[in-house]
């Protein structure tokens, strides 16, 4: 399993996904699900995968090759829609030619992902990416969209994510979502990848990854943990007569 997350607020756009991938309990990887590819100062481009790792990889390879031919790739078009498009171009392809034998074999193929980014005389957009190559984007009231492992995560970000939240608060709740979530679902786990862009920048500045043990994400969730018990401590008692 996995658990992506893409954000888009008035400041910018926030990308975070999990590093677990694994094909029984006693066989767990790591991979990084998160691609970029940046052309400074004209687009940045970011994918977060979900799914069989042979068919996203597939995917994300198909693109590459597509952006060393002839137009349209995307480095070409000029609009993060045609990008979408192009996504659901190639996972179509790797479907037809892979389902067939997934098929005979049980199997289904199973890719998806969260695209987003900015293209020069383009505002930001953010895309999720369906398995049949369908999609829909992010709006005023739908700020956020998950892959994966989400419902762990999701009631925090319903309670913070606003479209003029910053950068820096949204982070905080991006991060404590991937918390929430590994407590809860042992498929998901770190590394974390994260990604911060700032809206009409053009160029990746804010990029790091959360090891086991980090200590800034230690921090944040610890101080998470005691903030919540303390809250609920402050709550008032509940009254068992009939008092009011």
């Amino acid at each position: 399993m996995t658990y992506c997350v893409g954000v888009k607020l008035d400041e910018g756009l926030i990308f975070a996904s999990d590093s677990r991938t694994h094909a029984g309990v006693d066989n767990y990887a790591k991979f990084c699900k998160m691609t970029v590819f940046e052309l400074a100062g004209d687009r940045v481009l970011v994918l977060l995968s979900s799914g069989d790792l042979a068919a996203t990889q597939a995917v994300l390879n198909v693109l590459r090759q597509r952006a060393a031919g002839p137009a349209p790739h995307i480095w070409s078009v000029g609009s993060m829609f045609d990008v979408a498009n192009l996504v659901a171009d190639a996972m179509r392809d790797i479907e037809s030619r892979d389902g067939p034998f997934l098929e005979s074999g049980g199997l289904k193929f199973n890719a998806s992902f969260i695209l987003g980014g900015q293209i020069a005389g383009e505002d930001m957009r953010l895309f999720r990416i369906y398995a049949e190559g369908n999609f829909i984007e992010a709006g005023s009231e739908t700020t956020f969209l998950q892959t994966g492992e989400a419902k762990y995560g999701k009631p925090i970000l319903d309670l913070a994510v606003t479209p003029s939240a910053t950068l820096e608060d949204v982070t905080k709740c991006v991060l404590i979502s991937f918390d929430s979530t590994m407590l809860s679902n042992l498929s998901v786990g770190m590394p974390i990848d994260l990604l911060c862009y700032r809206s009409g920048s053009h160029a990746v500045t804010m990029r790091r990854r959360f090891d086991p043990g980090d200590v800034y994400f230690e921090t944040l969730t610890r101080q998470w943990l005691l903030g919540t018990r303390r809250v609920f401590r402050d709550l008032p008692a509940l009254a068992w007569g009939d008092d009011s």
